[in-house]
């Protein structure tokens, strides 16, 4: 099964609303030719900025084949919940993708498990696309409990989501050891964790057409010089970029490596 590329940027706590709209402006500029439908057979091309810089990216993106998501989406659909942000308000925004349980929303904000699993349900009901992370620490690396932790983060993650549902969930691969270290898996080592995560889909999963058709990015520092490498393994269906993905021309390269 062909599955399309998908190069999604994560732009976590930077850019402002002018700042963003700026940063879509030059991205666009790589790609002057690309307008409306002209991209249906090249990579999905995916953006997550900050909440407060959604709407200016949303209008700055609008008519070209950039697609814009959100950094998080709280479960509940109102409430007492300050400073958290709705799936359906997303939704009405404009917003069709969200990214849930990034290794800095564990790490830093009490993301668990449980947690991740109930913001998936709540953005898939709202009928939003999910990029869920999953990812080992060095610690757990060193460990070599690296099979262990995927799988647990991978069969929570996807606790109570249907086949059907599948359709709308992607899986990133981050090696925490080497978000923003310049530090990146082999080719090699990244197709066996991606290998290994299409395997445990198929055990979850007893269509093995879900597994087939579901993306499953790499998440670990790729940049313009390592992401033709990883992207020509036959398990890596694209990057979940960070740093990379604020400097239009490098993240312009490696959406040109992914086609």
């Amino acid at each position: 099964m062909t599955r399309r590329k998908l190069i999604a940027g994560n732009w976590k706590m930077n850019k402002t609303a002018s700042e963003g709209s700026a940063l879509i402006k030059e991205i666009k500029e790589q790609f002057a030719e690309c307008t409306g439908n002209c991209c249906a057979k090249g990579p999905e091309v995916l953006v997550f900025p900050p909440f407060t810089t959604l709407s200016a990216v949303l209008n700055e993106a609008s008519g070209s084949c950039l697609k814009v998501g959100a950094q998080n989406v709280h479960w509940a659909n109102k409430g007492a919940y300050t400073g958290e942000i709705s799936a359906a308000m997303l939704k009405e925004l404009g917003v069709g993708y969200v990214l849930i349980g990034h290794s800095e929303r564990r790490q830093y904000f009490a993301e668990t498990d449980e947690t991740v699993n109930q913001r998936v349900k709540a953005a898939l009901a709202a009928d939003l696309s999910v990029v869920i992370c999953v990812g080992e620490t060095e610690t757990e690396r060193n460990k070599e409990v690296t099979s262990a932790i995927l799988e647990r983060q991978v069969r929570w993650g996807l606790s109570g989501i249907t086949a059907a549902q599948m359709e709308k969930v992607v899986i990133a691969y981050e090696p925490v050891w080497a978000i923003g270290t310049g530090k990146t898996a082999s080719d090699a080592d990244a197709q066996a964790v991606h290998k290994f995560i299409r395997t445990l889909l198929m055990n979850l999963f007893p269509c093995p057409c879900v597994a087939e058709a579901t993306r499953i990015l790499y998440g670990g520092s790729m940049n313009a010089a390592n992401a033709a490498g990883l992207l020509a393994q036959p398990d890596i269906d694209g990057g979940l970029i960070g740093g990379a993905s604020l400097k239009p021309a490098d993240f312009a390269a490696i959406i040109r490596a992914a086609q």
